[in-house]
């Protein structure tokens, strides 16, 4: 019997997930998938709850469970709160803590949403991109790191940009993998003309490369690759790249789609295990008004049952039933055009059930 840890989080983390229990337990009707539900605090609840963003006992019960299904995380309610106690913090403490240091996160344009993007329906349509994320690694976890006071007394804040060669060689792996499975093409993103960090990551990336002759390899500057994700984004196929390019070219990718709301995530470590959330953040200034889109959690619910429950027919049938209440024309707040349908998170997770 799987069993998953729900975390649902703040804002309108409760919202989302209560429609993605939802789907996975019509899916669980469906094909027998035997899940069992355990939930549990995160972030700003957690903290409301205990005092910290992370509990011991909620990080026991993620380590012993099969998948993690997570809402978002923060909120206004705790910024005053010091920066090491901030809800985003349990975040960071439970991917470093269950080695979760390969983020996917796709980037697809629903045909039926073409229109939602910023960008011409001809420069997106067809958008399949797959942003391979290295997450417990880098300047975010990179040691010394702080604030000091100069000389001079003048304060000065720094951080250290690290990467070992086995935590590059682990993601390069996974990039290489997904894109055997995919479109054959890896474009590794760095700044080697300027970190030292990242000519080593280059240079791991070519030395991994001759493993996967199947797949093309390229390189290319985080600047340039900002650039081409809004000048011709479909020339990519799966991008690979360090925690701090990743976070920024990833939400990039997702407004290439029209909606942060659509895109799922999905955080694994070597055993299988994964974190599934979507992209988007807590969105308090909409948290319990009903109109969130529940979507991308949905979607994640979907990745958790392809990568980590080996449940590749149900994902394919959530994806498929997402699909279909597209074409019905029911639309969220965030997707909404005129003509179409708008509808709550729950109809929308309604839809999305009866669809499956």
């Amino acid at each position: 019997m799987p069993n998953i840890v729900v975390l649902p989080g703040d804002g309108i983390g409760p919202e989302i997930v209560d429609e993605a229990i939802k789907v996975l337990k019509a899916a669980d009707a469906k094909f027998g998938l035997d899940l069992n539900y355990e939930q549990d605090l995160l972030g700003g609840a957690a903290i409301d709850a205990h005092g910290v963003p992370l509990a011991d006992s909620t990080l026991d019960k993620c380590r012993k469970a099969d998948a993690i299904l997570m809402g978002s995380v923060g909120g206004p309610k705790w910024d005053a709160i010091e920066a090491a106690k901030r809800p985003e913090k349990g975040l960071l403490k439970l991917r470093y803590e269950l080695g979760l240091y390969a983020n996917l996160r796709p980037a697809i344009l629903y045909p039926q949403l073409a229109d939602a993007s910023s960008l011409k329906p001809e420069i997106v349509a067809g958008l399949d991109i797959l942003i391979v994320r290295e997450l417990t690694g880098g300047i975010y976890f990179g040691e010394p790191r702080g604030i000091r006071v100069l000389e001079n007394g003048e304060k000065q804040g720094f951080n250290t940009y690290v990467y070992a060669e086995h935590e590059i060689e682990r993601i390069a792996r996974t990039a290489f993998e997904m894109a055997q499975k995919r479109g054959k093409k890896v474009c590794s993103v760095d700044k080697a003309n300027v970190l030292e960090a990242t000519v080593l990551w280059r240079e791991v990336m070519e030395r991994i490369a001759p493993e996967y002759p199947d797949v093309e390899l390229s390189h290319m500057y985080v600047d340039n690759a900002a650039m081409q994700l809004v000048r011709a984004p479909k020339q990519f196929d799966v991008v690979v790249t360090g925690n701090m390019f990743g976070d920024i070219l990833s939400d990039t990718a997702a407004m290439l789609t029209g909606s942060i709301g659509m895109l799922p995530s999905a955080s694994l470590n070597q055993s299988g295990a994964g974190l599934y959330e979507p992209v988007h953040g807590s969105a308090p200034d909409i948290a319990g008004q009903g109109i969130a889109n529940p979507l991308a959690t949905i979607l994640s619910a979907s990745m958790m049952l392809r990568y980590s429950l080996n449940q590749s027919a149900a994902a394919d049938a959530i994806e498929a039933a997402v699909g279909k209440v597209l074409d019905k024309g029911l639309r969220t707040a965030d997707i909404y055009t005129e003509g179409f349908e708008k509808v709550s998170c729950q109809a929308m997770g309604d839809a999305v059930v009866a669809a499956l």
